[in-house]
């Protein structure tokens, strides 16, 4: 992912200082963003540390019942309050005539409404558990409320906040099917049944006849108008849309949330994989850097330390010259080793860290002569690119090809090293006769890989593989500039 895909996303990733605490989430009046540490021991970034950013969202996140118990409580308070205005409103209708005296209208609406209250607010502290379920039971209440005694009390506003749940945890062609349900059943149960609704409690509130005032006028039936049940009609619909509106912002919260938290993995992985692959190619360089160090450089030191050895009598001066070059040769080693090793720590310069100790082609043809390769070699002299990686993999593969001769075809009678350069490519050729005596063993296979994937880092390639007349043959084909260089 790219650093325009990061931000696209809205997602920021800063590579700072290591955090012991996890990921970090900044809001600043924007979209959160996420931060994502470098410690790969971070703590994981969840859900209630991106949207849990006033106390009162990590309230709720550390203990979901809280706005469950709150809205109970909020149901019981507006529905004791509201029982008093309804018993004196329902009075009231009776003393104007409305209700037949004695009917017992005050005490039918006030129990009616009392335990529509108490059964309300019994059923929100489930809504969280069973939204659905606890809707469907508030709508059965809300019909045998309003079959009862004519009224509905607080449980519209239970069926608010029991949509705000649905419209919270359900999808969102859930939630609409529930509203158009609940919408279409309730209306129909007010506009036939309510008698008492908001608007017949405030028109009649305060009428009960009293020894200082009596009604003028007592009305000859009930004068419950349609235009009344719409208000209660239209005060249902306010409730359930707020119900609705809120539970679907809660539901996108909770989204962005988690989309974030999706989004932050995927950097963590992405991040993590790179890692993984940068320390892969870096084992893999290392690996062939040590290779070529270790198996070239003493590969020709026992040749030249036997050598010494067997002509130590007959001819000390040709054994002197084997030990002087197996410690040139030692030397040259242990300085590639520093070499390598010095890349594992913060290296200034690049093409510094890769330049190796050797950068003379004759001089390491002649070293494996001395071990006694017979090597006849043609173009040492040709002007290498100055690309360093190029002069490395020429002088890597050069060296990695005589030492399979060496080791693995000794006694060959002849060695043809040739090294071309054309406008485009540097070729080098390695052909050994065969050896005449048993090598080392079959090797690990190491070395050819390397030389492989050396070239192929640099867009080249290497045959390698047997000839017809039994020798071997390494053909490499490196990628150069057209203007050459010094080499």
């Amino acid at each position: 992912m790219t650093s325009g895909d990061t931000r696209a996303a809205g997602v920021a990733v800063r590579a700072g200082a290591d955090w012991e605490s996890g990921a970090v989430v900044i809001r600043r009046g924007g979209p959160a963003h996420v931060v994502v540490p470098r410690s790969d021991e971070a703590t994981p970034l969840t859900e209630d540390q991106v949207s849990g950013g006033s106390p009162v969202a990590r309230l709720v996140n550390a203990h979901p019942w809280v706005p469950d118990v709150a809205a109970a409580c909020l149901v019981l308070l507006v529905g004791l309050v509201g029982a008093m205005f309804a018993w004196e409103a329902a009075a009231g209708a009776q003393a104007l005539g409305l209700y037949p005296e004695g009917s017992g209208i005050e005490g039918r609406v006030t129990t009616t409404w009392l335990v529509g209250t108490a059964a309300g607010a019994a059923l929100l502290l489930l809504r969280r558990v069973r939204p659905l379920t606890v809707t469907a039971l508030l709508v059965v209440a809300c019909l045998v409320s309003l079959l009862v005694s004519g009224v509905l009390g607080v449980l519209g506003l239970c069926l608010a906040f029991a949509m705000s749940t649905v419209a919270a945890t359900r999808e969102p062609r859930t939630t609409w099917a529930v509203l158009g349900g609940v919408l279409v059943t309730v209306t129909l149960a007010l506009w036939r049944w309510q008698d008492l609704g908001l608007i017949e409690i405030l028109a009649w509130f305060g009428s009960v006849p009293s020894p200082t005032w009596e009604p003028e006028t007592y009305l000859a039936q009930p004068l419950f108008s349609p235009g009344r049940r719409a208000g209660s009609v239209l005060l249902l619909h306010t409730l359930l849309l707020l119900g609705v509106a809120v539970g679907s912002a809660a539901r996108a919260r909770r989204q962005h949330a988690h989309d974030l938290v999706e989004r932050y993995r995927a950097l963590v992985r992405e991040r993590d994989q790179g890692a993984a692959l940068a320390r892969a190619d870096e084992r893999a360089h290392i690996a062939r850097e040590m290779h070529d160090v270790v198996a070239h450089n003493l590969s020709v030191m026992v040749a030249l330390a036997d050598g010494a050895d067997a002509a130590f009598e007959r001819a000390p001066d040709r054994s002197r010259d084997a030990v002087r070059q197996v410690a040139r040769t030692g030397r040259a080693a242990l300085a590639d080793m520093q070499r390598v090793l010095g890349a594992l720590g913060p290296v200034p310069d690049a093409d510094q860290a890769q330049e190796p100790t050797d950068v003379d082609l004759p001089t390491v043809v002649e070293r494996f002569g001395a071990a006694g390769l017979p090597v006849r070699a043609t173009g040492l002299d040709v002007a290498l690119p100055q690309d360093t990686a190029v002069r490395l993999a020429v002088l890597r593969i050069l060296g990695e090809a005589l030492t399979n001769v060496l080791r693995h075809a000794p006694g060959s009678p002849s060695v043809e090293v040739a090294v071309r350069r054309t406008p485009t490519t540097v070729e080098v050729d390695v052909v050994d006769a065969g050896g005449t005596r048993p090598g080392d063993g079959p090797g690990t296979g190491r070395g050819v890989v390397g030389m492989r994937e050396r070239a192929a880092l640099l867009g080249g390639h290497v045959d390698a593989g047997p000839t017809p007349d039994g020798g071997w043959r390494v053909h490499a084909v490196l990628p150069a500039d057209d203007d050459g260089g010094a080499r």
